[in-house]
């Protein structure tokens, strides 16, 4: 279990999460881990508030996702409509607004509502992407007139999201009472803090806060204890000795991550005898669409190059990303306000990066602003082709983009709980004040 350093004073937030261990197939969880693992070196105690695990469509113990010894978590019950409620593939309606989760607002409030009298809560935190999770935070500050800081781990309501009309509307209408309720707002990445700014003119501007994704050096520090010695894919000639291995660690959408163009990239070099199985291997981990995929791989004839690989637990996923030659980051056009949480996990791996995304989205720019990464669009295979062809050259040559050491530092997870410590501090601060 990991040690915990003393509080320096009694205040405690409820952090309100959907996502959260032993859940399974879920990145957004480490962001609510780590911030309960880091805010007590800033002086607070976190409590967690989360869904029964049955909930869960999977779950497992996995290393690297150990919680702390003395971390209280609290779980509400909730049901998925659409599986635990469902009677010939329907479900009420209201069991499903403004998500699937609906349900466990209720428990969860009432639980919440003990919690706040018997713990002295001091403020409430939650997160999206689940917006059950904001409805919950949003009675709890009204009810309990404790600060609230909403977290967007991407933006909510879109013109086209939820694409059903009655979800359309009811998220609409909740992110406008978030806006006006919260104390702060908390973005993962700067253009969504500039698109809220947009969409709501008339809220001051320093209710919206950027809080950025990061990676935890413990488990770094872990995995880096336990790594076999790996031969280099680089000699004094500058060509590969061994073939060069590049890895996409996570779940790939045909929506957002789309590895169609990446995949015709390959054969288009294939067939000019550019590249072969002998001098690049892509592993493709935890993709979760495998069947899709393969049948691309077969029908392109690229299936001795790309290979589809099972999950692994988050701490040898890590010890992978330090092993390989390279990464690989996949985010579309459409996700132009987000940024992929693995890209600082890739960062501080301080392993090769080819970026294949828009060069005017924020993934590209937070790319660009630590230095490193290889970038062409993943829509363009052309562009792809000479992108890899590049970035395998680097890689034999040993010349690629590095980050400086200050800037990884600033990337991790403890950096991040320190800023919403402060940010903590802040609100609650300001309630004390005379009016």
């Amino acid at each position: 279990m990991m040690e915990r350093n003393k509080l320096t004073n009694d205040r405690t937030v409820l952090l309100i999460a959907f996502h959260f261990p032993p859940m399974q197939g879920s990145s957004g969880l480490q962001r609510t881990l780590r911030f309960a693992q880091h805010l007590p070196d800033f002086g607070w105690r976190p409590i967690v508030l989360s869904i029964d695990e049955r909930a869960y469509e999977k779950t497992a113990r996995i290393r690297g996702n150990e919680l702390p010894s003395d971390l209280q978590v609290h779980r509400a019950f909730g049901l998925n409509a659409a599986t635990q409620l469902s009677l010939f593939g329907r479900y009420p309606r209201f069991a499903a607004l403004p998500d699937r989760w609906a349900t466990w607002r209720y428990w969860a409030v009432a639980k919440a509502l003990k919690l706040i009298r018997t713990e002295r809560i001091s403020a409430i935190w939650s997160t999206f992407p689940i917006a059950t999770a904001h409805r919950i935070g949003l009675e709890l500050a009204r009810r309990s007139d404790l600060p609230w800081i909403a977290e967007f781990r991407d933006p909510m309501w879109q013109h086209d999201w939820p694409p059903e009309p009655v979800a359309n509307r009811v998220w609409r209408q909740l992110e406008g009472e978030i806006v006006t309720a919260a104390d702060r707002m908390v973005f993962v990445a700067p253009s969504a803090v500039t698109m809220y700014a947009e969409r709501f003119p008339d809220v001051a501007t320093n209710k919206y806060v950027l809080i950025e994704n990061g990676y935890d050096e413990e488990t770094f520090r872990k995995a880096q204890g336990s790594l076999p010695q790996q031969p280099s894919a680089s000699t004094s000639s500058g060509h590969p000795s061994r073939p060069i291995v590049l890895l996409h660690s996570g779940i790939i959408y045909r929506s957002e991550r789309d590895p169609t163009h990446f995949f015709a990239a390959i054969a288009a070099l294939k067939s000019k005898g550019l590249i072969s199985a002998a001098a690049l291997q892509v592993i493709l981990r935890a993709s979760g669409e495998e069947s899709d995929y393969g049948n691309d791989l077969k029908r392109l004839d690229i299936a001795d190059i790309v290979r589809l690989e099972s999950g692994i637990d988050y701490l040898a996923a890590i010890q992978e990303m330090l092993t390989v030659d390279g990464l690989l980051l996949l985010q579309a056009a459409n996700c132009n306000a987000q940024v992929p949480a693995k890209l600082y996990e890739y960062v501080r791996a301080n392993r090769p990066i080819l970026a294949l995304t828009d060069p005017i989205g924020d993934t590209a720019a937070t790319l660009n602003k630590l230095g490193v990464g290889t970038i062409a669009k993943l829509d363009s295979t052309a562009e792809i082709e000479a992108a890899l062809l590049s970035f395998i050259e680097q890689i034999a040559a040993g010349s690629w983009r590095r980050p400086t050491p200050e800037d990884v530092s600033r990337c991790s997870r403890h950096a991040q709980a320190r800023a919403l410590a402060g940010l903590l501090d802040e609100v609650v601060g300001g309630r004390a004040k005379p009016q």
